[in-house]
């Protein structure tokens, strides 16, 4: 009822731009050094050609905001509950759309002003932002479906007014500020704590915070700062478990949180359990990434960003193997090896990012990957692939009668999930060793890991369930073709073509072993990966 009254009477209090100086996050939110680089994307994103997903998407002379360009598809401006987002065949695949309409790419147009006080990079900063405001009124149309993407676009906005808010014409500031606050309103009677109560919810409340603050003095203000700032110490306690991780189950969501909560930290300057919380979190990240710097890819991974300058590379002097047990990830680690055995639950809720690769084993060595994470690829864009990304075929697991370890329902949303026990875990100088089982339909997978440093991975599979004969799968995703000297499996393993997704939107084929066996249970297969071959 309060959004229908708001899209019928949209609030216009009276907004004196010269009352507005920018960011209030000003000091904390650091502005990266422009080099020849961001005024070459300037330069791209003033001729409408806007690199999203590993593509470039070429919009033409007049930007179609609520236009699918890789599909062809566009939807009109009903009212926004009563937009089918989630149909790709109908709307498009609404990730591709909202990447654009976060306006992140405007943050560039700002630097390269900065950089070189060209007034043409303004010009076009304010010609998107006018143009964006006719083409998607107040509650009207796909950009406005998601309180999330209303937030990005509303953090987008502050950060570019920062840059370049007391350079534009007074009149367009007035009008910009008036459709920057009823992102303000809409966002304070939706948030996401019924439909997604996870990182929507925290990059939401974020956003509340940062235009309570931003908007000081302005009706409602007050109310969008304290809520705001209230749901984000809330959500810091309920989303991230005592290890440092979260409870969603995705390594690239978790950079999402660390990147919503450390911003809110610099400026709202929270208690002492939250600042320990996030110290934990990064503590995780940097362990999971390992000496590499690189983020392994567990769980979705959209391959977006909340801050167009974090560099989410993450390094560490000397990798340790350790149990985060709430995650139930093990990192075993010797020199520049490391590894990472996934003996975790699905995420919490419904599990909506999480993949059926429990038990999962990656590895690299140095530079090289050994066994790896195919991805994500799509969302909505694609139900088929959508469901083989997070399949248990997709990752180095076993697959029972070709069943997943949960029953998919939907793309963002897990009918059943599986038991899981973490049964033993034991690290030394010598080596690591852990051992977890999962169980589904009837069956348990049991898996016993042995890392003997500093080259060997010994790993034992045990699949016990229902008499009768069972086909039984076990697969390995390799990193390379040469990866697949590394590997002893079981006999019989075959060499077959997969699929990787290194950024959300993309894929590529690549090399898989498969060992398959039509047998009694229980049965045991052996694998030993000597990275000294």
């Amino acid at each position: 009822m309060v959004n229908a009254i708001l899209a019928l009477r949209p609030p216009a209090p009276a907004l004196d731009p010269d009352l507005f100086p920018g960011l209030p996050f000003a000091e904390a939110a650091r502005a990266v050094e422009c080099q020849q680089q961001t005024v070459d994307l300037a330069n791209q994103i003033e001729r409408h050609q806007f690199p999203i997903f590993g593509t470039t998407i070429d919009a033409g002379p007049g930007i179609r905001w609520r236009r699918d360009y890789q599909r062809g598809i566009e939807t009109g401006l009903g009212y926004f509950r009563l937009i089918p987002y989630l149909d790709a065949a109908r709307a498009g695949d609404h990730k591709v759309i909202w990447e654009l309409n976060r306006h992140q790419h405007l943050i560039v147009l700002a630097q390269a002003y900065g950089a070189t006080g060209e007034t043409r990079y303004l010009d076009e900063t304010c010609a998107q932002i006018g143009s964006w405001i006719a083409a998607n009124p107040f509650h009207r149309g796909i950009n406005w479906a998601s309180a999330l993407e209303v937030a990005f676009r509303a953090l987008s906005w502050i950060w570019v007014y920062r840059f370049a808010g007391s350079k534009l014409d007074r009149d367009f500031r007035v009008r910009w500020l008036h459709a920057l606050y009823l992102h303000g309103c809409h966002l304070a009677n939706n948030l996401s704590f019924y439909f997604s109560p996870n990182n929507h919810l925290v990059g939401e409340a974020l956003a509340l915070n940062a235009l309570g603050l931003f908007f000081a003095g302005a009706p409602r203000a007050e109310r969008w700062q304290r809520l705001g700032g209230r749901v984000m110490e809330e959500q810091m306690e309920r989303q991230i478990r005592a290890d440092g991780s979260s409870f969603e189950q995705s390594a690239y969501y978790q950079v999402y949180l660390y990147d919503m909560f450390g911003l809110h930290a610099a400026w709202a300057h929270p208690g002492a359990g939250y600042l320990a919380k996030l110290e934990r979190m990064a503590d995780f990240l940097n362990a999971i990434a390992g000496p590499s710097g690189c983020l392994p890819q567990l769980g979705d991974d959209d391959g977006g960003r909340l801050l167009v300058t974090a560099d989410h590379r993450f390094r560490v002097l000397h990798a340790q193997s350790r149990l985060f047990s709430d995650a139930g990830l093990a990192v075993m680690a010797c020199g520049n090896v490391h590894g990472i055995v996934d003996a975790g639950p699905f995420g919490a809720l419904n599990a909506g990012h999480s993949h059926s690769d429990t038990l999962s084993i990656l590895i690299r060595s140095g530079a090289d990957e050994i066994l790896i994470d195919p991805g994500t690829y799509t969302y909505t864009g694609d139900r088929e692939w959508r469901d083989w990304f997070r399949s248990s075929k997709a990752h180095n697991t076993i697959r029972i009668d070709g069943l997943d370890q949960g029953i998919m329902d939907g793309p963002f949303r897990w009918k059943t999930k599986p038991e899981v026990r973490i049964l033993k875990w034991q690290t030394n100088g010598d080596s690591d060793l852990l051992e977890g089982e999962c169980s589904y339909s009837g069956f348990t997978h049991r898996r016993r890991v042995e890392f003997r440093k500093p080259h060997l991975f010994l790993i034992d599979d045990c699949i016990e369930g229902p008499p009768g004969e069972h086909d039984i799968e076990q697969f390995w995703h390799l990193g390379s073709a040469g990866a697949r000297s590394k590997l002893i499996p079981p006999a019989g393993a075959e060499l077959e073509q997969s699929w990787r997704s290194t950024s959300f939107g993309s894929k590529h084929p690549a090399p898989m072993l498969r060992v398959h066996r039509r047998c009694m249970l229980p049965m045991r297969l052996e694998t030993r990966i000597d990275l000294s071959r």
